[in-house]
């Protein structure tokens, strides 16, 4: 009878131990998810995609993990539970490295926006100065109209900017100042060529 006890006690104890470790971690996912949240605010998806995406899957196989478990008749949450934990913690660093990446592509469209600008009025002088022969005349009416396309995209830049979207007025912009260095290059070499006739 003691022997029956005893093993009654052990197996009472063991399932009280089991319990412990079988409990849903709801509010360790709570907490990962609302890190993941608030990186996304950060704009950690946008600044720095590669990595949020990484922690999202993280999440997402924790949460597999849990689920794997959830069917098990002893139950061991320890592992998901280290995962989740590790989620919320990358996605605090997520959400500080994207503001500072924020911040400098904030300050790189504002220095190419100007300098754009810059070379665009730079451009439109040299198109006065450019030698006009027959071929000429074509290729600085094209200049001209490539021109006022990349005053259109500085202008769409500009409003993207203004509006916080820094990431989509660089991409427009460094397309723009590619064109315009470009356009830059080409009349300038014209005009050396003209003069050294």
């Amino acid at each position: 009878m003691k022997k029956i006890f005893g093993l009654g006690l052990l197996a009472l104890g063991l399932a009280v131990m089991l319990s412990g470790c079988g409990k849903l971690p709801q509010a360790d996912i709570d907490a990962a998810t609302a890190a993941i949240d608030s990186a996304k605010m950060a704009g950690a998806n946008v600044y720095i995609a590669e990595e949020f995406v990484a922690i999202e899957d993280s999440l997402k196989s924790a949460i597999e993990k849990i689920e794997q478990q959830k069917s098990k008749m002893f139950k061991n949450f320890a592992e998901p539970v280290k995962q989740l934990q590790e989620v919320k913690m990358l996605a605090a660093e997520a959400t500080k490295k994207a503001a500072t990446v924020k911040e400098q592509v904030k300050q790189e469209v504002q220095s190419a926006l100007g300098e754009v600008t810059t070379m665009v009025a730079e451009n439109k002088d040299l198109i006065t100065k450019a030698p006009k022969g027959k071929e000429g005349k074509a290729a600085l009416e094209a200049m001209q109209s490539e021109l006022g396309v990349i005053e259109t995209s500085v202008a769409e830049a500009t409003t993207l900017f203004d509006s916080g979207e820094f990431m989509t007025a660089k991409e427009k912009i460094m397309a723009a100042k590619e064109k315009a260095v470009s356009i830059n290059t080409e009349l300038k070499d014209a005009i050396a060529k003209y003069t050294r006739k």
